[in-house]
């Protein structure tokens, strides 16, 4: 195989010029306007839902793969190891949580991307879920969550 050269093209879309350096920036995530998107609060608590069970240890992180980015999984990965190892030694087998969604609170810093806080009732404290969603290829991916 040959090297091929790399050749620098210009883009225009809209009223910026970008130069493209690879085939990749051509077929990478493209980002998506708010009117492209669906409604945000369904996903939103979805995603907030199985965050709860996945530190609780009752749900696979790998069912989040789809919806949250790259750093979020690593995150929550360290997250769930963390949680895993504090019911090993308080010696609790891993169980599904009781809680309730409650109020979802949403704010549109820029085109195409929600941020959100979501509360979650649990018998013995609520919690909130702050959840910062990106719209690529006409779909939201959450690209910041922190369990407070």
């Amino acid at each position: 195989m040959t090297a091929r050269p790399a050749v620098a093209r210009t883009v225009v879309r809209g009223s910026t010029v970008r130069f493209l350096d690879d085939e990749d920036d051509y077929f990478g995530r493209q980002p998506a306007r708010r009117s492209e998107l669906p409604d945000p609060e369904p996903l939103l608590r979805n995603i907030t839902h199985c965050v709860i069970e996945v530190l609780a240890g009752a749900r696979d992180l790998d069912q989040l793969a789809r919806w949250v980015t790259d750093d979020v999984y690593r995150n929550l990965s360290k997250r769930v190891v963390l949680a895993a190892r504090a019911r090993r030694v308080k010696g609790q087998a891993p169980r599904r949580p009781a809680f309730a969604i409650g109020n979802i609170l949403t704010c549109e810093p820029a085109d195409g991307v929600v941020e959100a806080v979501v509360m979650v009732h649990q018998r013995p404290r609520s919690r909130a879920v702050a959840i910062r969603l990106e719209g690529f290829d006409q779909r939201w991916r959450a690209s910041a969550i922190s369990v407070l």
